[in-house]
């Protein structure tokens, strides 16, 4: 089984600096989870992309795209469920 590799964006990784800590480690396990399994239980392709899906992490969401032909994975954001699709 190949394993994914999983990057962050600046604007993700800033996204993270921005919320709190009580929350961080949940998502960072949530991200680690991508390497080996980049479509889990309760993904969701956000309608009009191709290669760009959802998680829910509590009330946060990751916004991540899959690029399968390098087996990578990239984070492009991380907000709480109300400032996420802005």
């Amino acid at each position: 089984m190949d394993f994914y590799r999983v990057e962050l964006t600046r604007s993700a990784e800033k996204d993270l600096k921005r919320i709190d800590r009580s929350q961080t480690g949940t998502i960072y396990r949530a991200i680690e989870r991508l390497q080996q399994d980049p479509r889990p239980h309760g993904v969701r392709k956000l309608v009009g992309a191709d290669r760009i899906y959802r998680i829910r992490i509590g009330d946060y969401r990751v916004i991540y795209e899959i690029e399968d032909d390098v087996l990578i994975v990239l984070v492009v954001r991380i907000a709480h469920r109300k400032d996420i699709y802005r």
